[in-house]
């Protein structure tokens, strides 16, 4: 144990003016249900197989409890998901009879390995016999199988982004597989002259082209949440991955990006997304 005054300077919260949880040190959660039921819904209805029986498509999930975070520990991702699921087929056979029928995950669960997941497919009990029911039970099977692995990468991969902050002397986190390339033409600029330490200002310098532009960007949660993120200053450094200074209030000024992007909050209203100007 440390001596009083010895510990590391990440845990000292109370002693920090803006008690910054520095590079996420600190339990970090970020909830991320609301987006994992929403992309659960999009692979499952994307099922279809088909075979000499005929054809079988999702039609629509039923059921769907459950809950999805990722945790952040000392640096250390901790990723918490649980869902029961069950959902609806429609199959037609090659004679262009139609049956229904349901799908059921016992519990997708991040205790449980996927290849032991437990799914089962069985026909509506109002439903005769049919071979479309082995087709579910083999091809159906596995494909619901291989989207709830999509599920579980995507997870791993886009909201764990962010989670866990460079430091000065560790490794740096994994960067995006495709980084977008910009290319630029090389230019040289001379230095300006430095200005004396006299009051008088200095008459050199170097002039730089500068221009403007429109950028816009999709995120995946909803706007009181997003209005939140952009005004709150932790949150802003874990958004941007670097130390930022952000005054949420209108008036209020931001600095982030090592001062690369800079301005004040000219209107803060929680129903849109604010607005800056810099």
């Amino acid at each position: 144990m440390a001596k009083w005054g010895e510990g590391d300077p990440r845990w000292i919260v109370e002693q920090r003016a803006d008690g910054t949880n520095v590079n996420n040190w600190h339990w970090t959660e970020r909830d991320v249900s609301g987006w994992s039921s929403e992309r659960l819904r999009q692979l499952l209805l994307g099922v279809r197989v088909e075979g000499p029986e005929g054809v079988c498509q999702l039609t629509d999930v039923s059921k769907l409890d459950g809950e999805a975070s990722i945790n952040n520990r000392k640096g250390k991702l901790i990723f918490f998901y649980e869902w029961q699921i069950r959902a609806n087929w429609l199959g037609t056979s090659s004679g262009g009879v139609k049956y229904r029928g349901t799908v059921d995950v016992a519990n997708l669960s991040d205790e449980n390995d996927l290849d032991d997941l437990d799914i089962s497919a069985s026909l509506c009990k109002d439903q005769p016999n049919t071979p479309l029911l082995d087709l579910m039970r083999k091809k159906g099977v596995q494909e619901v199988r291989r989207v709830l692995g999509e599920y579980i990468r995507q997870v791993k991969s886009e909201f764990s982004q962010g989670m866990i902050l460079p430091t000065a002397t560790g490794p740096k986190p994994p960067q995006p597989q495709k980084p977008t390339h910009v290319q630029s033409s090389k230019a040289q600029i001379s230095p300006a002259p430095k200005c004396s330490s006299s009051p008088a200002p200095c008459g050199t310098g170097v002039r730089i082209s500068t221009c403007s532009f429109n950028l816009k960007e999709t995120f995946q949660t909803s706007a009181d949440e997003l209005y939140r993120t952009f005004i709150n200053q932790e949150f802003v450094q874990v958004f941007t991955r670097s130390a930022a200074t952000v005054d949420g209030r209108r008036g209020g000024r931001f600095q982030l990006l090592g001062g690369n992007v800079s301005g004040e909050f000219t209107q803060l209203t929680s129903a849109d997304p604010c607005r800056y100007r810099t």
